[in-house]
């Protein structure tokens, strides 16, 4: 069998159909593709504002400096998430609070926020990681008690809903990632939401150059440029069309995963947050003998992927003084890390190789369990 690969985005005609009205209209920067998409975005969430960036990470950048958060503010975030989220925070000039993530969650934990707020703090940063909505109904309690803005990193949360809400819409502001492995994909790309439309417009001048309006030479602001293009709203716009059945797809995948990979103590399954709606992004699995079955399912042509490496343990990080880690317990993070595999998840994949997978898998606990068996 050839090799499965972990995840790859779904791209066929449509999106060629899409981008090539595009390149007959002549017009490739951001215009009115772009604005169809935004609405679409407003439709999907609810939120009363989207606004297209070039990419998320400068997307959270923005979404920090329209709430005026630089030099000498503290924002908290979750030791496990992909590094742009913290590097974001730099970015701004604001310092980076680590805190621990829960160990069935694996979203940030709630029962130590309050414990990092101190007189420089501005914002929690939650991360709906993998899917998974983050308990937003007490976070919301701990920002309104302390006064904290909220930036939601739903760069993986597309679909995602915790009572109701979209993620990315509960707090101040929010959004989600198009990079080439997310659920829905424009190559790179994010966009932005929030339902306040002072932060709408300071987020609209800060992406162009700080104008209020384009094709003028007037600044009011600094700003720079993080603008979205009509091609890349092509394709996103053809992405949205097969957004219902990717969503389906992927939770027939987690299901027949869990339904036929055996029963066995040392397997877990991440954990959703009360009323809320996940999306299963990718199948994870939490095992103690993650490292050894990525190497077994490696030989076995099977890729898999391990969960993002602790901020706290970032090379990068360690004479870095914005990231500020001396209250991070590592012992969740680091198991989590340790213990956490990402199965093969791509909508294309078929029921061949999913049994495949599912086989090899099986085969990996029984030798070890005879193995043991023979030991004792």
């Amino acid at each position: 069998m050839n090799k499965i690969i972990q995840i790859y985005p779904w791209i066929d005609k449509e999106e060629l159909i899409q981008v090539s009205k595009v390149i007959k209209s002549t017009f490739l920067t951001e215009n009115k593709y772009t604005k169809k998409f935004e609405q679409k975005f407003r439709s999907i969430t609810g939120a009363k504002y989207a606004i297209a960036i070039n990419n998320w990470t400068m997307g959270l950048f923005c979404c920090l400096k329209a709430l005026n958060i630089g030099k000498n503010d503290e924002v908290i975030v979750p030791d496990i998430t992909f590094i742009a989220s913290a590097n974001a925070v730099i970015l701004a000039g604001a310092k980076v609070i680590l805190c621990d993530v829960d160990s069935k969650t694996l979203n940030i934990s709630t029962s130590n926020i309050e414990k990092l707020i101190s007189k420089r703090t501005k914002a929690i940063m939650p991360v709906h990681l993998y899917g998974n909505s983050c308990d937003m109904t007490k976070i919301l309690k701990i920002a309104k008690k302390h006064n904290l803005k909220i930036i939601e990193d739903a760069a993986q949360g597309l679909g995602v809903f915790h009572k109701k809400k979209h993620v990315g819409t509960i707090g101040d502001v929010g959004g989600i990632s198009f990079y080439g492995n997310k659920l829905i994909t424009t190559g790179e790309g994010g966009i932005i939401l929030t339902n306040k439309k002072k932060i709408y417009n300071e987020i609209l001048q800060l992406k162009n150059h700080g104008r209020k309006t384009k094709g003028k030479f007037i600044h009011e602001k600094i700003g720079y440029n993080f603008m979205f293009t009509d091609l890349q709203a092509a394709i996103g716009l053809a992405q949205i069309n097969k957004l219902k059945k990717i969503i389906n797809k992927k939770l027939k995948i987690y299901k027949y995963y869990k339904s036929h990979i055996k029963n066995n103590e040392d397997i877990k399954y991440i954990e959703k947050v009360d009323k809320t709606l996940s999306v299963y992004w990718f199948s994870n699995i939490i095992t103690k003998q993650a490292s050894k079955l990525k190497k077994f399912l490696s030989e076995k042509n099977i890729q898999t992927r391990n969960c993002f490496y602790p901020l706290s343990l970032q090379p990068c990080y360690k004479k870095n003084n914005s990231i500020i880690k001396k209250y991070v317990n590592k012992k969740n993070s680091l198991n989590i890390y340790k213990s956490f595999l990402s199965l093969p998840s791509a909508v294309q994949i078929n029921i061949n190789e999913l049994n495949h997978v599912i086989k090899n898998i099986n085969s990996f606990y029984e030798k070890k369990n005879k193995t043991i068996g023979k030991f004792s």
